[in-house]
């Protein structure tokens, strides 16, 4: 468990320290997701002017988009302390204890992936999240006792990447539920440009726009490239960044223009070579490529899917047009009287 009061304390001592570099440290700083943005000011801004609790805020959406980043950020606009947890680590009620008897009032206590939780530690959060107060069973059987512990008003923010896992009673506790999306190219190369900034790396907007374009709409995934690109130039190099050494240097790992890296065109070289563009169930593509079923549809399948491909049918996943066109291998009997 760890805490900060100042907002220049950073929230997670474990975090490298050039992650914590990077990350926006208040709302002022962020790019993108500016819908987001403007509702969860309003809201901090709001509780602090009324010097109310700020209510319960779950964020959703795939890894790399800023869930942590906003919930890091948002005690640190309220200028009160913030408790960090993982749903995973959390397995019984008792886990949690800690957590909430620390809680200050006013504090944020953030619970990473929370889709994680067990049913018994949700139930127990219910009445902490309604009304501050949690209920400690003393004893067993007959002799057992209930002691009503109450609370001191706190925000819980969680964050996910699979809201579907949560139970309904729990994401109806939460006031507001927010979604984060895939960022544009524009913001993308922004986030790069400041990153550079921060490692004193050489950036143009050329440069910054190329990393943007390869790194599927995630700024982690934005950093990622750029820390590789930096300990290219440097070792080979001399230092000098551009757009073709930025090129050479993600080529060397395998990403190409669109994002994709090496694992994901063997995906779609699976399918093209071996089931000749699909249709093909997924197990029979991850036993041919000698990987499990769910590293595929939870790690390969997102992107694919949304740069549109693949597709998938009731006979399950194909090629489209646009796939066979990125590996250069355009089928000649078309492929849409093949759909069905």
């Amino acid at each position: 468990m760890m805490s900060f009061r100042e907002p220049s304390i950073q929230a997670a001592e474990e975090t490298p320290a050039e992650d914590r570099v990077l990350r926006p440290q208040r709302f002022s700083e962020m790019v993108g997701q500016r819908a987001v943005f403007e509702r969860l000011s309003i809201a901090v801004d709001a509780s602090r002017k009324r010097g109310d609790v700020l209510g319960h805020i779950l964020l959703d959406g795939p890894p790399g988009l800023g869930k942590t980043t906003f919930a890091t950020c948002i005690p640190r606009e309220l200028g009160t302390t913030l408790q960090i947890a993982s749903g995973a680590a959390l397995s019984a009620p008792k886990d949690l204890l800690p957590y909430l008897s620390n809680a200050s009032e006013g504090s944020v206590l953030f619970i990473d992936e929370i889709h994680r939780l067990p049913i018994a530690v949700e139930e127990f959060l219910y009445p902490a999240m309604e009304d501050f107060r949690i209920d400690i069973i003393l004893g067993e059987g007959v002799s057992a006792r209930t002691i009503n512990m109450p609370l001191r008003p706190f925000t819980l923010v969680g964050a996910t990447t699979r809201a579907g896992l949560i139970s309904a009673p729990m994401r109806d506790r939460f006031v507001m539920r927010e979604h984060l999306d895939y960022y544009t190219v524009a913001d993308l190369a922004e986030i790069v440009r400041r990153s550079a900034a921060k490692l004193s790396m050489p950036m143009d907007d050329g440069t910054a726009d190329e990393i943007a374009r390869r790194s599927r709409g995630t700024p982690r995934l934005a950093n990622n490239r750029l820390r590789w690109i930096r300990d290219f130039s440097t070792s080979r190099a001399n230092g000098l960044l551009n757009v073709g050494i930025a090129q050479t240097a993600l080529e060397m790992q395998g990403i190409d223009e669109i994002g994709l890296d090496g694992f994901d065109r063997k995906y779609l070289e699976t399918i093209h070579r071996v089931f000749g563009g699909g249709p093909v169930g997924l197990d029979a593509i991850a036993h041919t490529m000698s990987t499990a079923p769910d590293t595929l549809e939870d790690d390969v399948e997102p992107y694919l899917l949304r740069c549109e491909l693949i597709i998938r049918t009731p006979r399950g996943r194909r090629l489209t047009s646009r796939g066979e066109e990125h590996l250069g291998k355009i089928n000649p009997n078309g492929l849409q009287a093949r759909l069905f």
